[in-house]
């Protein structure tokens, strides 16, 4: 196990790719992303994407990203959290963390897509939207049949919010 208490949530930065890479694939049943692909998270969506590092190892990592057509809304595309550190609530840390970010401060609501088979993933978003107080809603989006020739489970979408509500001033 290790160790947690020196745990630091951080911006991921381009070097940390590969050891995202090797994580990911290392966290069934998330679906392993090219190194590449972790590169450019890890540079050019660092900004919307945390790292959770101890004692010089990637423990876990969100990526995520604003949906263009839609500025107030944070898509997570992944979450990873090494066997070593799950059962802490990091997860959830990460998120919450990530949210508090500058660049996050127009954010209002959060998506992402959770198969039917992911119940620990499923736990950490009802979790999430319990603690921002805002509306978790499910709906369809990517169908098993339709758009993964059947070769992949249904993703379902999720949507959780409003939060970050603007104060009116009074």
């Amino acid at each position: 196990m290790s160790n947690l208490d020196d745990l630091v949530l951080r911006k991921p930065k381009l070097e940390d790719g590969l050891a995202v890479n090797e994580l990911v694939a290392s966290c069934p049943p998330l679906d392993a992303n090219s190194s590449y692909c972790n590169f450019l998270q890890c540079s050019h969506f660092a900004d919307t994407c945390i790292a959770a590092e101890a004692d010089d190892q990637i423990l876990g990592f969100v990526s995520a990203y604003p949906i263009p057509s839609k500025p107030d809304t944070l898509f997570v595309w992944q979450i990873a959290v090494h066997e070593s550190a799950r059962g802490q609530s990091l997860a959830p840390r990460m998120l919450e963390k990530l949210l508090e970010r500058p660049v996050c401060e127009g954010i209002r609501f959060l998506e992402t897509t959770i198969n039917s088979s992911n119940a620990a993933s499923r736990r950490v978003f009802e979790r999430l939207a319990a603690e921002l107080n805002a509306n978790l809603q499910v709906s369809p989006w990517l169908d098993s049949e339709r758009h993964f020739d059947s070769l992949h489970p249904s993703e379902p979408l999720v949507r959780i919010g409003p939060f970050n509500q603007p104060r009116e001033d009074l």
